[in-house]
């Protein structure tokens, strides 16, 4: 069963929510109203993520292959753990 959560509003934002869930309103109800809402920031957060990981990433895949250096996984795993075990 789903959830309830009660909201106080000011006066105006309880008339803004009204003219989008009555007559000429492009959703049928408040639940409808406030569920695409969170959808959209939902949709944002995760668009958030993805292009922070871009950003970490791009730049490895824009670099010339010169600047790679080669390394086994033991060289990764104890790097790692060298890094966990620095003060």
């Amino acid at each position: 069963m789903p959830n309830t959560i009660n909201v106080r509003l000011p006066d105006a934002l309880q008339e803004f929510i009204e003219t989008q869930t009555k007559g000429d309103g492009l959703y049928e109800s408040v639940s409808e109203y406030i569920r695409d809402l969170v959808r959209r920031d939902l949709e944002r957060v995760e668009a958030q993520k993805w292009q922070k990981l871009e950003s970490i990433l791009l730049p490895g895949l824009r670099a010339e292959e010169s600047e790679f250096v080669e390394r086994t996984a033991g060289d990764v795993i104890g790097s790692a753990k060298a890094r966990r075990h620095a003060p």
